[in-house]
């Protein structure tokens, strides 16, 4: 009885899975509905928790004066990929687990997300990051002060060119993993692979961490870096301010657009495809 129910569902919608209807780009009606401000709370609080996190870990790694002591950069790594797997985990189901501008304005691109939605979530994520890096600072003011407290910039011997690059392929690998977790097409045909989103979303960043730590201490996420740059407030921490918003923005575009409009092909799709009609 199930099957045949199932198949009939696949006749109708001529495939095994149903895409989401595109997001109205202004949705006022979510001011009247309490799960948007859960949603926007959510994502305060995971991003407050996850500049705690990383900036503490960094702090914690260069207390350290022997070459061998601390986490190093691996263990950075796997502090910020574990924790953003814990965050998404548990903001999914309330808020998307975004915790990140980049990711939001991916999903906003792609129709996932509303205008109003996006920019409110791109708000809470920049209070949060803000708060969190505050907190940190709090439990370790000195160490904090003198070891730069955790902030975003162009390592010595590179170039900005290089660091922007870094940043955009950095935020491309996340907000692809993104798509390609949360895609209903995977979860309809892979549905026998028993893996969570958040994993392979938080191993994106734990590999890209290891690739970009050297170059610009990693940011591919613009609320991260302006949290821990308003609270260090050192000029060092300004000037390249804008290097971590633009790559991780131009590398959310290329992601959304990639992911959307060539490998779902919905542009093809909109234009009815290049195929031959059936006269021809």
């Amino acid at each position: 009885m199930e099957n045949s129910r199932d198949g009939k569902v696949q006749q109708l919608h001529g495939k095994d899975y149903v895409d989401p209807p595109p997001a109205r780009l202004l949705d006022m009606e979510e001011l009247k509905s309490w799960s948007f401000y859960r949603a926007l709370l959510a994502e305060f609080v995971a991003t407050l928790l996850f500049l705690y996190i990383l900036v503490a870990t960094v702090i914690g790694h260069k207390k350290q004066t022997g070459l061998c002591e601390g986490v190093g950069p691996l263990g950075i790594a796997w502090a910020v990929g574990g924790m953003i797997f814990v965050l998404v985990y548990c903001t999914a189901g309330i808020s998307g687990g975004h915790i990140n501008p980049a990711v939001t304005l991916g999903l906003f691109l792609a129709r996932k997300v509303s205008l109003f939605r996006a920019v409110a979530y791109m708000v809470a994520q920049c209070l949060g990051a803000i708060c969190g890096a505050g907190l940190a600072k709090s439990f370790m003011k000195h160490p904090y002060n003198r070891l730069g407290g955790g902030t975003n910039s162009v390592s010595p011997g590179y170039s900005k060119g290089t660091a922007l690059g870094a940043e955009i392929i950095g935020t491309f690998v996340l907000v692809y993993t993104v798509f390609s977790a949360t895609d209903p097409k995977r979860s309809a045909r892979d549905s026998h692979v028993p893996v969570l989103a958040p994993l392979p979303i938080g191993f994106a960043v734990f590999v890209v961490h290891l690739a970009t730590i050297p170059i610009t201490g990693t940011g591919i996420n613009p609320a991260r870096s302006l949290g821990a740059a308003v609270i260090y407030n050192n000029e060092k921490a300004w000037d390249d301010q804008w290097i971590f918003w633009a790559g991780p923005c131009i590398g959310a575009f290329a992601a959304a657009a990639y992911h959307q409009y060539i490998l779902r092909a919905t542009a093809i799709k909109a234009l009815k495809s290049f195929r031959s009609s059936p006269t021809n």
